[in-house]
């Protein structure tokens, strides 16, 4: 590239320093058609001209015995001052001693005196400068300027460099980040941000300092470390975090860290670091914990549910995720009566098998596909009201979770609309089941919602009820149609007393809010019996029935058909 721009008519500039203006002649002449030629009788003017130039010098051809300021003395200067170091310097001299002396103080390459021929004083001044050049592009792309932290492809580099010295020695490979890092710059300021990243920087080499230790700064407020290996991090990071602190005076930052420890040197660096950095966004939004390993464990997880991720399209597509429905029922009556239903996704996959929900559900929900799941539960629970109402002229009414994505949605009500409407059925028919914790989220902006949803005629279920954080003033205020008691305080109600108080706390909730409730995982008589002593009005679970496929179901209703 610097040759290109040459060709095109711009000049390097050169320095000549040399006390017999015969000496400055001969090489001016040389040098005079391809570069933009300045001359100093000493090194004290040479150095006047360096440090006032607005234009910095290419290359400097300095001669060692003047006076004034002698070349040698010149040539400690330029090497000992930051913004002159960077210029390559030439040495003039016919003595050979002095060429070894020369070499010890800074200089690049000799011109022997009398001077060779023009051709070998051009070359040798071109292959300096070029060289120079070079190293000064490499230097820029060799480190992040903020943090003086090695460039991804450097760092890359230099670990594949060490790993060849010492094959046997075992390394780490750690990638930490700062959480939440972009609120410090939208609140403090980029200064201060920058500040943080550079103070990150030099901490990180005070604590793994007195042992190999390679870092690079990727992008943005990631580090990467490859480090010795250190058979635990625990504390290092919170002791960093501290520091960081005590240093912004801002709150308390939080760094958190993956690392992938005696790497495998047999696979690339990325790939070593891809497991480290996966490790580290596993424990995103986890306050619980600072530092996360890699393992084979956490890999496949990974690639499991990245597979779950790519397939969700093909699932829907294909009918691999079926709807399954578990009756609920009244049991106030003798016997007690088919109510509803509750539509459970299940995900047949053509190659994995059957695939829990407790697998791909969080997964979507952390990922934004969990409304594209819902969506489609939805239409298949309306479809399948519709045929029963068609085939036995009975009405099942289905509950159908919403989540959080789905909730705030400016399209929720007019899509549950439309779906009623594309199946003739009414709002009372698809019942909708949002979990206590949604409410404690944002109580104001899903009340704000639930409210549009109940003024157009929808059931609105909480569930999961008493595993969340509502407040019980919270309870009286939000609008819901029905409560559901989570199993966890079903199970135990006949073995363990406080699980019995607290489902009886919960139905007397429920009776002060004038709400019915609906008791889920009910397994046996005993539990059966004793809701109903309580006043419970209906329930689900084993106890009637597992979830189950559509066409499982039709017995439900056709005993209820038959009971009528």
């Amino acid at each position: 590239m610097s040759e290109f721009a040459y060709s095109k008519g711009l000049k390097r500039r050169i320095l000549i320093v040399d006390d017999e203006e015969i000496n400055r002649e001969i090489l001016g002449n040389m040098l005079n058609d391809s570069y933009e030629v300045s001359y100093a009788e000493n090194g004290a003017e040479a150095l006047k001209m360096l440090r006032e130039s607005a234009v910095g010098f290419s290359l400097i051809l300095l001669d060692l015995l003047m006076p004034v300021m002698s070349g040698e003395a010149l040539l400690d200067t330029i090497k000992n001052d930051e913004a002159l170091s960077g210029m390559p310097v030439i040495v003039m001299t016919s003595e050979k001693p002095a060429e070894v002396s020369s070499i010890r103080h800074g200089a690049d390459d000799f011109i022997t005196k009398p001077y060779d021929s023009p051709e070998v004083i051009i070359a040798r001044c071109e292959r300096i400068m070029q060289l120079y050049e070079d190293n000064s592009i490499i230097r820029r792309a060799e480190k992040d300027e903020l943090t003086d932290l090695y460039t991804r492809e450097f760092f890359h580099e230099y670990i594949r460099q060490t790993d060849g010295y010492d094959e046997a020695s075992s390394e780490d490979a750690v990638v930490l980040n700062i959480d939440h890092f972009h609120m410090v710059n939208e609140m403090f300021g980029r200064d201060m941000g920058d500040e943080i990243l550079r103070k990150l920087a030099d901490t990180l080499g005070q604590i793994f300092g007195d042992g190999r230790c390679i870092g690079c700064r990727p992008d943005a407020d990631y580090f990467y470390l490859y480090v010795d290996h250190r058979d635990s991090y625990d504390g290092v990071f919170t002791e960093l975090s501290e520091e960081l602190a005590k240093y912004s005076q801002l709150p308390k930052i939080r760094i958190r860290a993956g690392v992938y420890q005696n790497v495998d040197k047999h696979i690339p660096v990325d790939e070593r670091f891809d497991h480290a950095k996966l490790a580290c966004d596993r424990i995103r939004g986890d306050y619980t914990k600072q530092v996360n390993y890699y393992s084979k464990e956490l890999n496949d997880a990974d690639l499991f549910h990245e597979r779950l991720i790519n397939d969700i399209d093909d699932a829907i597509t294909n009918g691999d995720l079926v709807v399954f429905y578990q009756p609920k029922y009244g049991i106030q009556s003798d016997p007690p009566v088919l109510r509803s239903a509750e539509a459970l996704i299940r995900w047949k996959h053509p190659e994995l098998g059957m695939i829990s929900p407790g697998e791909f559900i969080p997964l979507f929900e952390s990922n934004g596909l969990i409304q594209k799941l819902d969506h489609y539960v939805w239409r298949q629970a309306a479809a399948q009201i519709r045929k029963w109402k068609d085939e036995y002229g009975v009405t099942v009414p289905v509950s159908v979770n919403v989540s959080r994505v789905d909730i705030y949605d400016p399209e929720l009500e007019n899509s549950l609309l439309e779906i009623l409407k594309e199946n003739r059925l009414s709002p009372e028919e698809l019942m909708l089941e949002i979990t206590e914790s949604a409410y404690a989220d944002d109580a104001k902006g899903l009340t704000d919602v639930v409210d549009r949803l109940r003024g157009s005629g929808f059931k609105i279920e909480m569930d999961d009820f008493g595993t969340g954080y509502s407040s019980l003033n919270m309870i009286t205020t939000i609008p819901i149609d029905v409560l559901k008691i989570d199993m966890s305080f079903i199970r135990n109600m006949n073995k363990d007393e406080k699980s019995r108080k607290l489902v009886e706390l919960v139905m007397e909730i429920a009776d002060f809010i004038k709400v019915p409730t609906v008791a889920e995982g009910v397994e046996d008589l005993s539990q059966l019996e004793a809701l109903k002593g309580m006043g419970c009005q209906i329930v689900q679970g084993y106890y009637f029935s597992k979830p189950v496929p559509p066409e499982d179901f039709t017995r439900f209703l056709a005993d209820a058909k038959a009971a009528e």
